[in-house]
């Protein structure tokens, strides 16, 4: 779908967008309906097609978004030009800048047709200034996106790599996961590169994990698409359990990196 056949799509969707569809937002919780009256007219909106970004790492911050359909991915590239995906965000999260940051830290990427609202740096200054529960949300949001961050890096210094792939399997099926005949669909477009710059790992590593995995029925995949058909044997793997059965070959590393 053409860009601007998707915004026309999506025109009526954000009229009739109220108070009531982001009250539960967390940069907006605890703030009375007036209030919410009042942030949703300084809102812009943003609609991004697939694939396309909503801003590149090191380009000057300008706005502050929450994310209210579709799905984004937050990228940051290392020194040696590798990608690492942070983070997807879904909707009710925010991303982007508005607090300070001279330049956007990372990019933001639409991995499904998605649509924002968003606040240039001055109004944001301007709401908060009005609204300091805004200020309190946005500190709580990034407390955590800050925790999350340590926790990754944890994860990729002490953890097995076929670990870090199931927990991050396991992260996507509760941000995204629907049930279907087949299994939990990961109901976002997920490649096996995708996987592996998540894990901070290889796209030979990830495509060895899955295809074993497939083999022995933990996972189905597809053309960006991953079914998990074994779920509670793969939170055992994501979280290292001791007590998975002994004939599963899980049990062994599948890779090592």
């Amino acid at each position: 779908m053409r860009l601007q056949e998707y915004i026309q799509d999506n025109k009526q969707f954000m009229n009739n967008l109220s108070t009531d569809q982001i009250k539960d937002i967390p940069l907006f919780q605890e703030l009375d309906t007036q209030s919410l009256g009042s942030i949703l007219e300084y809102a812009q909106q943003r609609s991004v097609s697939r694939h396309a970004f909503y801003f590149h790492e090191g380009e000057i911050t300008t706005s502050l978004y929450v994310l209210i359909q579709g799905r984004v991915k937050l990228i940051q590239t290392t020194p040696e030009g590798h990608q690492v995906v942070l983070r997807i965000a879904v909707p009710g999260q925010m991303f982007g800048g508005a607090f300070g940051a001279l330049t956007y830290p990372i990019s933001a990427q639409a991995i499904s047709d998605s649509i924002s609202l968003s606040w240039d740096g001055k109004t944001m200054a301007q709401l908060i200034k009005r609204y300091p529960s805004v200020a309190l949300n946005a500190l709580k949001h990034m407390a955590i996106q800050v925790q999350e961050v340590q926790d990754r890096y944890r994860e990729l210094v002490t953890e097995r790599v076929e670990q870090r792939v199931a927990r991050a399997l396991v992260r996507l099926v509760r941000q995204s996961g629907r049930k279907t005949e087949a299994g939990i669909l990961i109901d976002i477009p997920l490649s096996r590169q995708d996987l592996a710059e998540m894990t901070g790992t290889t796209l030979f590593s990830v495509s060895r994990i899955l295809s074993a995995w497939e083999q022995q029925g933990l996972v189905k995949t597809g053309r960006e698409k991953v079914i998990i058909t074994a779920p509670h044997t793969l939170v055992s793997l994501a979280e290292d359990l001791p007590n998975m059965p002994t004939v599963d070959p899980l049990a062994k590393p599948v890779c090592q990196d």
